[in-house]
């Protein structure tokens, strides 16, 4: 059973960075792949980015492409989500999730989520 918990959301002027942080802990890190997805209201819950198992792909949404950097260390058993340039579309709560081996795009893909953490970003 892997258990995370996201920290490092907040308010944030647009055009600001916030960096999010999904630690895990519960099994073996570097065998699973962790995707953020995020949830604003009353839209579903959308794919962000996410990371292999070794860390050496990376996968992100159209809409945060080069804005956004997802990265994870093996040693902290941590995954990041480093957010530049954000946006007020940018609002939502952020959730990391885990899955075995290989990324994913689609939520119901995944078999262990956090709790999320909010990001306001205000225009």
């Amino acid at each position: 059973q892997v258990q995370l918990v996201e920290s490092g959301g907040g308010l944030v002027q647009a055009g600001g960075s916030l960096r999010l942080s999904c630690a895990a802990s519960g099994g073996t890190f570097s065998t699973y792949a962790l995707g953020w997805f995020r949830q604003a209201p009353g839209k579903e819950r959308e794919f962000v980015a996410g990371i292999s198992w070794s860390g050496g792909s990376t996968y992100y949404a159209d809409s945060v492409k080069g804005r956004f950097t997802i990265s994870r260390d093996s040693a902290k058993n941590t995954v990041y989500l480093q957010m530049n340039s954000l946006k007020p579309e940018d609002t939502a709560v952020y959730s990391c999730a885990a899955r075995r081996v290989a990324v994913r795009t689609t939520p119901v893909s995944y078999d262990y989520w956090g709790q999320g953490t909010r990001v306001t970003v205000s225009s």
